[in-house]
């Protein structure tokens, strides 16, 4: 339980209420002595069939508890359940069942989800949660598209090796731009892959003559624009001159132009995760909290639709402003009467929030008698480096962040972490405040690189998450997961453990 810090005004600002219900699956990563994983697999590989199946289940989680998630799914993946037995099995099915939703793989989930055809003892709550977790593959599956729709058939069995970046050197958005381009430069450098990269100010030119010049310069591809008009008009295009991948998405429900991929830094694409990792860990009403603003809206809209799609409702919804005391919208969302929260229709809170409101917001629920609701945040809350004192606040808020800013969490140490040569120099030289942008430019660079192929976007796990590209083009990211533990981001499973360990 978090420690109440202060007692704080009280003033309602807005709120919307419907209504819903609730339900809590249990956790299916069991304790297991602090063993060796990796030793364990050693072992199974010289084990008869069925002790190695025990073996490598014991090692998956270790590491699902140690919140290396991929290398707990492969070994979870490796198990051939039928030599388990029923307890065993069960034991299998709930843990894979949840990396791979974790993992968005559903062809796993439902090999996991077998088990339920299969008649084994299992209590109601575990038969729940699985049975939820099949009916996601199977829409997940249908929705998806048989084959990526985006082609380019001029790059096809190439190697890029002529790079045009085209970023503006001068107005709003140079700032970012400089950051890019520098994590791009030395990414380059380090890499020393045979890539040339050569830059055109894209605030001296118009789209049209951006492309001219590209085409001069021999480019293979084109990377930018970054001007989010920009990028929505060339999705109003049939087609662009070169292929290009636009640092930023468009304002259009979708992408029509031939040629063009979208890639960029999305609270959009953040706040529908969370919604579908607030709904896996069995919250069905939730109460939120977004700045009153455009990018509040937007982010808000984007958590809204995504939960009321699965089946949630928002119960509370509260955009505030963030020069008002933090009292005023946690009243508002919780239901306070008097002093204490009524939390009859809400059973979790998403928040969209900087850091210096974020870490109010936990002391503040302290106060009004809801220390124990589950918070989902956004990365905007964490700065990125250790602040053990100010982020004591924080304790217990579970978010998402790219892999380069919470290593230990994302993929268990900052050794294993996407091109870690070029994370160091890069860690080493920027300013915490920049390094996501750092990171983008980075994933930039190596998307760039596999424009030639585009099945190896798919699933690439880059420097800001885990890539996938949808049929129009864009490309979505899925972050790992963290929570604040003595001030310092730790690593939790995706998804379903919400303290739930014994």
């Amino acid at each position: 339980m978090k420690q109440s810090l202060r007692g704080l005004l009280a003033t309602a600002f807005m709120a919307l209420l419907i209504t819903g219900c609730a339900m809590q699956p249990p956790s299916v990563v069991d304790r297991a002595p602090d063993q060796d994983a990796g030793r364990l697999l050693s072992q199974a590989e010289q084990q008869a069939p069925e002790q190695a199946a025990q073996t490598r289940l014991e090692a998956a989680n270790i590491l699902a508890r140690q919140g290396q998630r991929e290398s707990a799914f492969e070994a979870a993946s490796s198990i051939d359940e039928a030599q388990l037995g029923d307890t065993d099995r069960l034991r299998w099915a709930m843990l894979f069942s949840e990396l791979a939703r974790g993992m968005n793989d559903p062809q796993a989930v439902l090999r996991a989800t077998q088990v339920l055809d299969d008649e084994l003892p299992m209590q109601a709550n575990q038969q729940q949660t699985l049975a939820e977790r099949r009916q996601w593959a199977q829409e997940a599956l249908d929705q998806r598209p048989d084959d990526v729709q985006v082609a380019l058939p001029e790059l096809e069995g190439t190697d890029v090796r002529r790079i045009a970046v085209a970023l503006p050197e001068s107005g709003p958005l140079s700032s970012v731009a400089g950051t890019l381009t520098t994590a791009m430069r030395r990414h380059n450098e380090i890499s020393n892959d045979g890539v040339q990269l050569t830059f055109i100010d894209a605030s001296q030119y118009s789209l049209d003559e951006i492309y001219s010049r590209a085409e001069q310069m021999n480019a293979q591809l084109l990377i930018g624009p970054l001007d989010k008009d920009q990028v929505t008009q060339l999705e109003q295009r049939d087609s662009v001159p070169l292929p290009t991948l636009a640092l930023n998405y468009g304002n259009n429900a979708s992408n029509q132009a031939q040629r063009l991929l979208q890639y960029g830094l999305s609270a959009e694409d953040e706040a529908r995760q969370a919604a579908r990792r607030a709904y896996q860990d069995g919250h069905r009403q939730v109460a939120v909290m977004v700045p009153d603003n455009d990018w509040g809206r937007r982010v808000g809209e984007a958590f809204w639709n995504e939960y009321q799609r699965l089946g949630g409702e928002v119960t509370n919804a509260v955009r505030y402003n963030p020069s008002s005391p933090v009292s005023n919208a946690v009243q508002t969302a919780l239901n306070v009467s008097g002093e204490r929260a009524r939390l009859g229709n809400i059973d979790a809170l998403f928040l969209l929030a900087l850091p210096d409101y974020a870490r109010q917001v936990p002391p503040t629920m302290d106060y009004y008698y809801a220390p124990d609701l589950p918070i989902y945040a956004t990365s905007h809350l964490h700065e990125g480096r250790r602040q053990t004192r100010l982020d004591q606040d924080l304790n217990d808020v579970m978010f998402m962040d790219i892999p380069w800013q919470i290593p230990d969490a994302a993929v268990g140490g900052e050794e294993v972490l996407p091109f870690y040569a070029t994370y160091q120099q890069l860690r080493e030289e920027s300013d915490a405040s920049m390094f996501r942008l750092m990171a983008m430019g980075v994933d930039a660079y190596e998307l760039a690189k596999r424009m030639s192929d585009l099945s190896d976007i798919n699933g690439l796990n880059g420097s800001t998450g885990r890539m996938s590209l949808a049929s129009d083009g864009r490309i979505h990211r899925e972050l790992p997961w963290a929570k604040f533990q003595n001030g310092t981001p730790a690593p939790i499973l995706i998804p379903g453990l919400l303290g739930n360990e014994p």
